[in-house]
Protein backbone atom coordinates (compact mmCIF):
# COMPACT_ATOMS: atom_id res chain seq x y z
CA UNK A 1 0.00 0.00 0.00
CA UNK A 2 1.71 3.61 -1.02
CA UNK A 3 1.79 6.59 0.41
CA UNK A 4 1.20 9.63 -1.87
CA UNK A 5 4.90 10.98 -3.42
CA UNK A 6 3.34 14.56 -4.57
CA UNK A 7 3.74 18.42 -3.37
CA UNK A 8 1.20 18.70 -0.32
CA UNK A 9 -0.42 21.81 0.79
CA UNK A 10 1.17 23.14 4.13
CA UNK A 11 -0.85 24.39 6.90
CA UNK A 12 -0.89 27.76 8.11
CA UNK A 13 -0.54 27.02 11.98
CA UNK A 14 1.25 24.94 13.67
CA UNK A 15 0.54 23.47 17.00
CA UNK A 16 3.34 21.79 19.05
CA UNK A 17 1.73 18.73 18.54
CA UNK A 18 -0.27 16.40 16.60
CA UNK A 19 -3.32 15.08 18.15
CA UNK A 20 -6.27 13.57 15.97
CA UNK A 21 -8.86 13.86 18.77
CA UNK A 22 -10.20 11.55 22.10
CA UNK A 23 -11.86 7.89 22.34
CA UNK A 24 -13.76 5.22 23.98
CA UNK A 25 -10.98 2.80 24.27
CA UNK A 26 -7.92 4.28 25.68
CA UNK A 27 -6.14 0.96 25.56
CA UNK A 28 -4.39 0.17 21.79
CA UNK A 29 -0.45 0.27 21.54
CA UNK A 30 1.85 -0.56 19.11
CA UNK A 31 2.35 -3.96 21.29
CA UNK A 32 -0.68 -4.82 20.31
CA UNK A 33 0.64 -5.92 17.36
CA UNK A 34 3.11 -8.04 15.61
CA UNK A 35 4.88 -6.17 12.65
CA UNK A 36 5.07 -8.25 9.87
CA UNK A 37 6.43 -6.44 6.54
CA UNK A 38 6.65 -2.81 4.99
CA UNK A 39 4.55 -2.78 2.32
CA UNK A 40 4.90 0.89 1.21
CA UNK A 41 6.61 4.25 2.37
CA UNK A 42 6.03 7.92 1.82
CA UNK A 43 7.35 11.29 2.96
CA UNK A 44 5.98 10.73 6.62
CA UNK A 45 6.65 7.20 7.20
CA UNK A 46 5.56 3.92 6.39
CA UNK A 47 2.92 1.43 5.84
CA UNK A 48 3.20 -1.88 7.49
CA UNK A 49 1.24 -5.47 7.76
CA UNK A 50 0.31 -6.28 11.20
CA UNK A 51 -1.09 -9.00 12.42
CA UNK A 52 -3.06 -7.87 15.73
CA UNK A 53 -2.01 -9.93 18.52
CA UNK A 54 -6.11 -10.25 19.65
CA UNK A 55 -7.13 -12.03 17.03
CA UNK A 56 -4.62 -13.11 15.11
CA UNK A 57 -6.46 -10.98 11.83
CA UNK A 58 -3.93 -8.96 9.68
CA UNK A 59 -4.74 -4.86 8.87
CA UNK A 60 -2.17 -2.49 7.27
CA UNK A 61 -0.74 0.27 9.92
CA UNK A 62 0.11 3.45 8.34
CA UNK A 63 2.58 4.63 10.74
CA UNK A 64 3.85 8.46 10.94
CA UNK A 65 6.71 10.50 12.34
CA UNK A 66 5.03 13.46 14.35
CA UNK A 67 7.95 15.30 14.27
CA UNK A 68 8.04 15.00 10.20
CA UNK A 69 4.53 16.46 10.11
CA UNK A 70 5.47 19.11 12.11
CA UNK A 71 8.43 20.00 10.39
CA UNK A 72 6.48 19.99 7.05
CA UNK A 73 3.42 21.60 8.67
CA UNK A 74 1.52 19.18 7.49
CA UNK A 75 -1.08 18.65 10.29
CA UNK A 76 -4.31 19.84 8.39
CA UNK A 77 -3.56 16.74 5.56
CA UNK A 78 -3.12 14.06 8.15
CA UNK A 79 -6.51 15.59 9.44
CA UNK A 80 -8.31 15.55 6.45
CA UNK A 81 -7.20 11.92 5.67
CA UNK A 82 -8.39 10.84 9.15
CA UNK A 83 -11.93 12.40 8.35
CA UNK A 84 -12.24 11.21 4.82
CA UNK A 85 -11.46 8.01 5.94
CA UNK A 86 -14.18 7.91 8.95
CA UNK A 87 -16.75 9.16 6.17
CA UNK A 88 -15.79 6.51 3.68
CA UNK A 89 -16.68 3.68 5.45
CA UNK A 90 -20.04 2.89 3.28
CA UNK A 91 -18.48 2.39 -0.35
CA UNK A 92 -17.11 -0.95 -0.97
CA UNK A 93 -14.10 0.37 -3.63
CA UNK A 94 -12.67 2.79 -0.61
CA UNK A 95 -9.95 1.57 1.87
CA UNK A 96 -11.79 1.64 5.79
CA UNK A 97 -9.89 2.52 8.24
CA UNK A 98 -10.57 0.63 11.39
CA UNK A 99 -9.09 2.69 14.29
CA UNK A 100 -5.98 5.09 14.85
CA UNK A 101 -4.21 5.30 17.76
CA UNK A 102 -0.44 7.94 19.30
CA UNK A 103 2.28 7.68 21.19
CA UNK A 104 4.13 10.29 21.57
CA UNK A 105 6.09 10.09 18.90
CA UNK A 106 3.92 8.38 16.13
CA UNK A 107 0.54 8.39 14.77
CA UNK A 108 -0.93 4.74 13.69
CA UNK A 109 -3.94 4.38 11.49
CA UNK A 110 -5.31 0.89 11.05
CA UNK A 111 -6.30 0.16 7.90
CA UNK A 112 -8.04 -3.08 5.58
CA UNK A 113 -4.76 -5.43 4.80
CA UNK A 114 -5.46 -4.83 0.93
CA UNK A 115 -3.18 -7.60 -0.88
CA UNK A 116 -3.98 -7.95 -4.33
CA UNK A 117 -1.22 -5.36 -5.47
CA UNK A 118 -0.92 -1.78 -6.45
CA UNK A 119 -2.53 -0.78 -10.26
CA UNK A 120 0.59 0.37 -10.94
CA UNK A 121 2.71 -2.26 -10.01
CA UNK A 122 0.15 -4.83 -12.64
CA UNK A 123 0.24 -2.26 -14.92
CA UNK A 124 4.92 -1.84 -14.56
CA UNK A 125 4.34 -5.93 -15.21
CA UNK A 126 2.31 -6.11 -18.23
CA UNK A 127 2.79 -2.62 -19.65
CA UNK A 128 -1.29 -2.27 -20.50
CA UNK A 129 -4.57 -3.66 -20.48
CA UNK A 130 -7.36 -4.41 -22.53
CA UNK A 131 -10.24 -2.18 -22.41
CA UNK A 132 -12.22 -4.97 -21.38
CA UNK A 133 -10.21 -5.01 -18.14
CA UNK A 134 -9.57 -0.89 -18.30
CA UNK A 135 -13.57 -0.61 -18.33
CA UNK A 136 -14.23 -2.44 -15.13
CA UNK A 137 -11.33 -0.70 -13.32
CA UNK A 138 -12.23 2.82 -14.44
CA UNK A 139 -15.93 1.94 -13.57
CA UNK A 140 -15.05 0.98 -9.97
CA UNK A 141 -12.84 3.93 -9.00
CA UNK A 142 -15.36 6.78 -11.20
CA UNK A 143 -17.81 4.88 -8.76
CA UNK A 144 -15.98 5.89 -5.53
CA UNK A 145 -15.29 9.05 -6.74
CA UNK A 146 -18.86 9.79 -7.58
CA UNK A 147 -19.40 9.20 -4.15
CA UNK A 148 -16.23 11.28 -2.30
CA UNK A 149 -18.12 14.09 -4.59
CA UNK A 150 -21.57 13.15 -3.12
CA UNK A 151 -19.91 14.29 0.23
CA UNK A 152 -18.44 17.30 -1.21
CA UNK A 153 -14.89 15.49 -0.60
CA UNK A 154 -12.28 16.28 -4.01
CA UNK A 155 -9.67 13.33 -4.22
CA UNK A 156 -7.08 15.11 -6.10
CA UNK A 157 -4.35 12.93 -6.19
CA UNK A 158 -5.91 9.96 -8.02
CA UNK A 159 -2.99 7.39 -10.13
CA UNK A 160 -2.52 4.29 -10.24
CA UNK A 161 -0.03 4.20 -6.57
CA UNK A 162 -3.15 5.08 -5.26
CA UNK A 163 -5.48 2.29 -6.54
CA UNK A 164 -5.22 -1.18 -4.84
CA UNK A 165 -6.94 -4.60 -6.01
CA UNK A 166 -8.01 -6.76 -3.22
CA UNK A 167 -7.93 -10.02 -3.43
CA UNK A 168 -10.75 -10.70 -5.76
CA UNK A 169 -9.87 -8.28 -8.00
CA UNK A 170 -11.89 -5.47 -7.38
CA UNK A 171 -10.42 -1.81 -6.65
CA UNK A 172 -9.85 -0.09 -3.40
CA UNK A 173 -8.83 3.15 -3.34
CA UNK A 174 -6.39 4.37 -0.48
CA UNK A 175 -4.47 7.59 0.44
CA UNK A 176 -6.71 10.55 1.62
CA UNK A 177 -4.17 12.99 2.74
CA UNK A 178 -4.49 15.34 -0.74
CA UNK A 179 -8.08 15.27 -0.29
CA UNK A 180 -10.14 18.43 0.30
CA UNK A 181 -13.74 18.62 2.18
CA UNK A 182 -16.21 21.39 1.67
CA UNK A 183 -16.43 21.65 -2.25
CA UNK A 184 -20.03 22.16 -3.25
CA UNK A 185 -20.47 20.99 -6.88
CA UNK A 186 -20.07 24.42 -8.00
CA UNK A 187 -17.34 25.35 -5.85
CA UNK A 188 -13.73 25.51 -6.25
CA UNK A 189 -10.20 25.50 -4.23
CA UNK A 190 -7.00 26.49 -5.53
CA UNK A 191 -3.54 24.58 -3.51
CA UNK A 192 -1.49 23.94 -6.07
CA UNK A 193 -1.14 19.95 -4.84
CA UNK A 194 -0.99 16.39 -6.53
CA UNK A 195 1.54 14.11 -8.85
CA UNK A 196 2.99 15.65 -12.13
CA UNK A 197 2.28 13.12 -14.57
CA UNK A 198 -1.99 13.34 -13.86
CA UNK A 199 -2.23 17.28 -13.07
CA UNK A 200 -4.75 19.00 -14.82
CA UNK A 201 -4.51 22.22 -16.50
CA UNK A 202 -6.38 24.54 -14.49
CA UNK A 203 -3.99 23.13 -11.73
CA UNK A 204 -0.78 24.00 -13.61
CA UNK A 205 -2.20 27.50 -14.25
CA UNK A 206 -3.12 27.79 -10.70
CA UNK A 207 -6.39 29.00 -11.73
CA UNK A 208 -9.08 28.31 -8.97
CA UNK A 209 -10.57 24.18 -10.13
CA UNK A 210 -13.69 22.28 -9.06
CA UNK A 211 -14.28 18.88 -8.79
CA UNK A 212 -13.60 18.27 -12.54
CA UNK A 213 -9.76 17.69 -11.58
CA UNK A 214 -10.61 14.18 -10.31
CA UNK A 215 -12.06 13.70 -14.02
CA UNK A 216 -9.30 14.87 -15.81
CA UNK A 217 -7.06 11.92 -13.71
CA UNK A 218 -9.37 9.75 -13.78
CA UNK A 219 -9.25 10.02 -17.79
CA UNK A 220 -4.98 10.51 -17.54
CA UNK A 221 -4.93 7.02 -15.46
CA UNK A 222 -7.14 5.24 -17.94
CA UNK A 223 -5.09 6.73 -20.93
CA UNK A 224 -1.99 4.79 -18.81
CA UNK A 225 -4.18 1.60 -18.64
CA UNK A 226 -4.34 1.14 -22.29
CA UNK A 227 -1.55 2.91 -23.68
CA UNK A 228 1.18 2.01 -20.78
CA UNK A 229 1.95 5.95 -20.36
CA UNK A 230 0.54 8.44 -19.10
CA UNK A 231 -1.10 11.30 -21.52
CA UNK A 232 1.64 14.33 -22.41
CA UNK A 233 4.46 11.89 -20.02
CA UNK A 234 7.65 13.11 -20.76
CA UNK A 235 11.24 12.65 -18.37
CA UNK A 236 11.53 16.35 -18.78
CA UNK A 237 8.84 17.51 -16.50
CA UNK A 238 8.72 21.39 -17.75
CA UNK A 239 7.79 19.54 -21.26
CA UNK A 240 5.22 17.41 -19.91
CA UNK A 241 3.73 20.84 -18.16
CA UNK A 242 4.09 22.48 -21.33
CA UNK A 243 2.14 19.10 -23.28
CA UNK A 244 -0.78 19.15 -20.32
CA UNK A 245 -1.66 22.74 -20.92
CA UNK A 246 -0.64 23.61 -24.75
CA UNK A 247 -0.02 20.38 -27.06
CA UNK A 248 -3.47 18.57 -28.34
CA UNK A 249 -4.20 15.27 -27.32
CA UNK A 250 -2.65 12.18 -29.11
CA UNK A 251 -4.50 9.04 -29.46
CA UNK A 252 -2.81 6.73 -31.34
CA UNK A 253 -4.98 4.19 -33.52
CA UNK A 254 -6.01 0.38 -32.57
CA UNK A 255 -8.77 1.63 -30.02
CA UNK A 256 -12.70 1.35 -30.07
CA UNK A 257 -14.57 4.55 -30.73
CA UNK A 258 -16.34 4.80 -27.63
CA UNK A 259 -12.96 4.38 -25.71
CA UNK A 260 -11.59 7.65 -27.53
CA UNK A 261 -14.81 9.32 -26.92
CA UNK A 262 -14.14 8.79 -23.17
CA UNK A 263 -10.82 10.09 -23.20
CA UNK A 264 -11.36 13.06 -25.08
CA UNK A 265 -14.19 14.28 -23.27
CA UNK A 266 -12.20 13.63 -19.63
CA UNK A 267 -9.15 15.07 -20.78
CA UNK A 268 -10.77 18.00 -21.86
CA UNK A 269 -8.65 21.09 -21.07
CA UNK A 270 -11.32 23.48 -20.58
CA UNK A 271 -12.72 22.06 -17.28
CA UNK A 272 -16.30 23.91 -18.10
CA UNK A 273 -15.78 21.91 -20.82
CA UNK A 274 -15.10 18.99 -19.35
CA UNK A 275 -16.79 15.30 -19.08
CA UNK A 276 -18.35 15.50 -15.62
CA UNK A 277 -18.54 19.71 -15.89
CA UNK A 278 -22.23 19.76 -15.18
CA UNK A 279 -23.91 16.45 -13.67
CA UNK A 280 -20.42 15.07 -12.70
CA UNK A 281 -20.50 11.41 -12.07
CA UNK A 282 -24.11 10.54 -14.00
CA UNK A 283 -22.14 12.05 -17.31
CA UNK A 284 -19.38 9.35 -16.73
CA UNK A 285 -21.59 6.71 -15.95
CA UNK A 286 -23.99 7.28 -19.32
CA UNK A 287 -21.16 7.68 -21.13
CA UNK A 288 -21.18 4.90 -24.49
CA UNK A 289 -17.92 3.45 -23.21
CA UNK A 290 -19.82 2.36 -19.77
CA UNK A 291 -23.01 1.05 -21.81
CA UNK A 292 -21.70 -2.64 -21.09
CA UNK A 293 -21.93 -1.80 -17.15
CA UNK A 294 -24.81 -2.70 -15.36
CA UNK A 295 -23.61 0.03 -11.81
CA UNK A 296 -25.65 -2.05 -9.66
CA UNK A 297 -24.36 -5.07 -10.17
CA UNK A 298 -20.81 -3.04 -10.08
CA UNK A 299 -21.48 -1.73 -6.71
CA UNK A 300 -22.42 -4.66 -4.97
CA UNK A 301 -19.54 -6.72 -6.85
CA UNK A 302 -21.83 -9.07 -8.48
CA UNK A 303 -19.62 -8.49 -11.84
CA UNK A 304 -17.08 -10.82 -11.73
CA UNK A 305 -13.59 -9.22 -11.90
CA UNK A 306 -10.95 -9.58 -15.34
CA UNK A 307 -8.19 -10.25 -13.38
CA UNK A 308 -8.01 -12.46 -10.36
CA UNK A 309 -4.51 -11.91 -8.25
CA UNK A 310 -4.80 -15.43 -6.85
CA UNK A 311 -3.83 -14.24 -3.39
CA UNK A 312 -2.28 -17.26 -1.12
CA UNK A 313 -3.78 -15.83 2.21
CA UNK A 314 -4.46 -13.19 4.41
CA UNK A 315 -0.78 -12.27 5.08
CA UNK A 316 0.14 -12.62 1.12
CA UNK A 317 2.86 -9.95 -0.24
CA UNK A 318 3.73 -11.82 -3.82
CA UNK A 319 1.48 -8.90 -5.27
CA UNK A 320 3.39 -5.89 -2.95
CA UNK A 321 7.15 -4.18 -4.48
CA UNK A 322 9.69 -5.50 -3.44
CA UNK A 323 11.23 -2.29 -3.00
CA UNK A 324 9.63 -2.22 0.32
CA UNK A 325 9.18 -5.78 1.29
CA UNK A 326 12.68 -6.22 1.27
CA UNK A 327 12.99 -3.51 3.92
CA UNK A 328 13.37 -4.48 7.77
CA UNK A 329 10.41 -3.62 9.81
CA UNK A 330 12.08 -0.54 11.68
CA UNK A 331 12.14 -1.77 15.81
CA UNK A 332 10.79 1.78 16.98
CA UNK A 333 7.79 0.92 15.56
CA UNK A 334 6.89 -1.88 18.42
CA UNK A 335 8.34 1.43 21.32
CA UNK A 336 5.01 2.39 22.93
CA UNK A 337 5.26 5.09 26.20
CA UNK A 338 2.45 3.54 27.40
CA UNK A 339 0.94 6.53 29.42
CA UNK A 340 1.12 8.40 26.19
CA UNK A 341 -1.03 5.65 23.97
CA UNK A 342 -4.25 6.92 22.67
CA UNK A 343 -6.89 5.88 20.82
CA UNK A 344 -7.97 8.13 18.70
CA UNK A 345 -11.51 6.82 16.94
CA UNK A 346 -12.67 3.61 16.52
CA UNK A 347 -15.30 2.18 13.76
Amino acid sequence: MAMAHCDRLASSSAPDDVNLGPSANPHARPTDFDFLAVIGKGTFGKVLLAKLKADNKFYAVKVLQKKVILKKKEQKNIMAERNVLLKSLKHPFLVCLHYSFQTPEKLYFVLDYVNGGELFFHLQRERCFSELRARFYAAEVASAIGYLHSLNIVYRDLKPENILLDFQGHVVLTDFGLCKEGIEPEGTTTTFCGTPEYLAPEVLRKEPYDRTVDWWCLGAVLYEMVYSLPPFYSSDVGEMYDGILHKPLLLPSGKSNAITSLLVGLLQKDQHRRLGAIADFLEIKNHIFFSPINWDDLYHKRIIPPYNPNVRGPADTQHIDPEFTREMVPNSVHHSIQQGDVILETK
